[in-house]
């Protein structure tokens, strides 16, 4: 996603040159306004380096004043705390903005997307975006009318191989592109596809070059009308670019061998299930202190990488008894199950239970529900991912709003203990009516506030049962 949203910015920010060099590709046709005068009359008889010039001092001369102007007038605006003038304003610079580029011959596209750079670097930008958001979606959805009304279908059809071809053309050139790309980024192949099967388009700046260029007489009317077509009909094609990627993906993993595990029997006294970010800290927490584990994930780009990296691991789907067994659960002590799928952590819990009853079962779990659903298989050492650092940070503001470090950390114990009574209690009720089960949790809820305050309360009268209780 990150890598997709950065090629399209580039995409957005390249417009900015490739439309003040436009000028000097044209034959001199000239730019007309909504009002049928020329826009850039006052410099058409300018030779075009000259034109490229006042147009790359226009932008630089509006970023400049826009960066050093508008914090002034916003904070200006600020102080009158009216909403409606932050809305009018930014509507109003925008608007200004495009109608200066109209006057030294680019777009007003052009201007709005400069208008939007001078915005966002205003410290004001969060505010604006809130108040701008309303008009977001009406202006893009004006901007994709004027784009499908553009599409002359009369020429797509008399014309069917040259724009099927050209917007193929420019889907597998763009595509070749970004798979390059992709590999100097260090995507995998699965990544690799579908990130260049979601941008593999032409993009929406496409039109606004297209609609200058022929204003600017780069190329005729025909050859407009074409490059129109292709960049629409490979946009319209994204989405069964990605259906297709998605496909031949399911298609790959299911058409090749499966991959044979690896796993042997190292002796280890821990057995760990899944290594991604909670098992990960687990492993390294026990290794760096003199335990041995061994660690089995079905991921083989995540086996492959955490091998690269030197992290010893090996590739076998725990789900399997007989991968346990290869680990060495008959000599194991622990196994940690650090897997987010329930179901099949479930799997692994049942196969343990089974085959190896001796095994103490750490799980991590990702939400309550998941909780009662282990203690329901008569387990008891269950995880809450959350729950430690969202107290650690409960405990940290406690200390930051003035209660001494003591009180916050006995606040934060108690509140631990409680709520894995609370986790216990609410279990037996799992499977019970939605209506019989929000009652339940509503009186659990109310329960442990009051337990909490009496227990602080408590606490407070006898200091030497709470330093015992820690």
């Amino acid at each position: 996603g990150q890598n997709a949203f950065s090629v399209l910015l580039f995409q957005d920010m390249a417009v900015i040159p490739i439309l003040a060099v436009l000028p000097l590709l044209g034959s001199g046709a000239a730019h007309t306004d909504a009002h049928g005068g020329a826009a850039d009359a006052w410099m058409a008889a300018w030779p075009g380096w000259a034109q490229a010039l006042v147009t790359f001092g226009a932008i630089i001369l509006i970023v400049a004043v826009g960066r050093v102007a508008m914090r002034y007038v916003f904070k200006a605006i600020a102080k009158t705390r009216q909403r409606e003038a932050f809305t009018g304003t930014a509507l109003l610079v925008v608007i200004g903005v495009a109608l200066l580029m109209t006057k030294v011959g680019l777009s007003p596209a052009l201007g709005a997307f400069v208008a939007g750079v001078v915005l966002a670097n205003s410290e004001y930008r969060h505010e604006l975006e809130s108040d701008l958001e309303p008009f977001k979606g009406l202006l893009l959805g004006v901007f994709f009318l004027g784009v499908g009304a553009g599409i002359d279908f009369g020429y797509i059809l008399e014309h069917p191989l040259l724009v099927l071809g050209g917007a193929l053309g420019l889907i597998l050139i763009k595509g070749l592109i970004l798979q390059c790309l992709s590999v100097f980024s260090g995507l995998t192949g699965r990544q690799s596809l579908v990130f260049s099967a979601s941008i593999a388009a032409g993009g929406e700046f496409a039109f606004v070059l297209i609609s200058l260029s022929l204003a600017s007489g780069v190329f005729p009317p025909d050859t407009g009308r074409a490059l129109v077509a292709m960049v629409a009909l490979s946009m319209a094609a994204t989405p069964l670019l990605i259906l297709l990627s998605q496909s031949i993906l399911r298609r790959g993993l299911a058409g090749q061998e499966e991959r044979e595990p690896d796993v042997e029997d190292d002796g280890n006294p821990v057995i760990i299930c899944g290594f991604g970010r909670y098992g990960h800290a687990v492993g390294r927490l026990l290794r760096i202190s003199g335990y041995g584990c061994t660690v089995l994930d079905n991921d083989s780009d995540q086996v492959e990488l955490l091998r690269q990296l030197g992290i010893p691991v090996y590739y076998g789907d725990a789900n399997r008894p007989d991968i346990l067994a290869l680990a060495g659960a008959s000599r194991a002590k622990v196994l940690v199950i650090a897997i987010k799928d329930e179901a099949a952590a479930s799997t692994i819990i049942s196969n343990a239970r089974r085959h190896h009853p001796h095994l103490t079962i750490y799980l991590r779990t990702y939400s309550r529900t998941e909780a009662y659903s282990y203690l329901g298989q008569g387990e008891k050492h269950i995880y809450r991912e959350t729950l430690d650092s969202s107290l650690r940070m409960g405990e940290d503001i406690l200390k930051q709003l003035g209660m001494p470090a003591h009180d916050a950390n006995r606040a934060a114990k108690a509140y631990f203990i409680r709520d894995e009574e609370m986790v216990q209690a609410m279990a037996e009720h799992r499977n019970a009516e939605d209506g019989e089960y929000m009652n339940v949790a509503r009186e659990a809820v109310k329960s442990l506030d009051e337990l909490l305050r009496s227990d602080l309360k408590a606490e407070d009268r006898d200091p030497g049962a709470a330093g015992q209780a820690g």
